[in-house]
């Protein structure tokens, strides 16, 4: 499949919500029980931006978004400012295509370009496919909560994994040093 990865814009926004809401309503990917509307998703590109992130889009031959991917702050203090988390959708239609190791190939680098350290993965445990694609990418497994979350009236278990971005790299000094 010929893909181009590119970063997103808000014409994008659009599918981008498809794409979110279908695993919104349809998997447990995403732990979120309600639909997303596009003011909500405006929103989300715009503190991304802010922050200085990317969010990454895979486009079609039809030039139609297919999947995204982006990362944002792990946990929102300053020891942790080099750490961030991704997520990375594929359209339904689309899944086992090779486009989620497309994504996330250029948003690992994109993460190094910024000066990050480590990038963690949250997956629903029952999602091998998803823990598959992390360790082919050099992800390793670092723990795993059961029952820490619930949809679709069953609970569901967590795995964390997480890749050193840039093996043997000092910290930088923090803002305040």
């Amino acid at each position: 499949m010929s893909l181009l990865i590119r970063d997103a814009v808000h014409a994008d926004l659009p599918a981008i919500r498809d794409i979110y809401n279908d695993a919104v309503l349809n998997t447990t990917a995403i732990w979120n029980e309600q639909p997303v509307d596009l003011g909500n998703r405006q929103a989300w590109f715009s503190a991304r931006q802010a922050q200085g992130y990317p969010i990454l889009v895979a486009i079609d031959a039809q030039n139609s978004p297919v999947g995204y991917a982006s990362f944002g702050d792990w946990r929102p203090f300053e020891g942790f400012r080099h750490t961030v988390e991704h997520s990375v959708y594929i359209r339904d239609d689309q899944r086992g295509q090779g486009i989620g190791p497309q994504l996330m190939n250029t948003l690992i680098e994109r993460a190094r370009a910024c000066d990050k350290h480590v990038m963690v993965a949250a997956i629903e445990s029952g999602n091998a496919a998803s823990v598959r694609l992390h360790q082919r990418l050099g992800f390793t497994i670092n723990g795993q909560m059961p029952q820490v979350g619930t949809k679709f009236g069953r609970w569901l278990d967590l795995t964390f994994m997480q890749l050193i971005l840039n093996p043997g790299a000092q910290p930088s000094a923090s803002p305040s040093e």
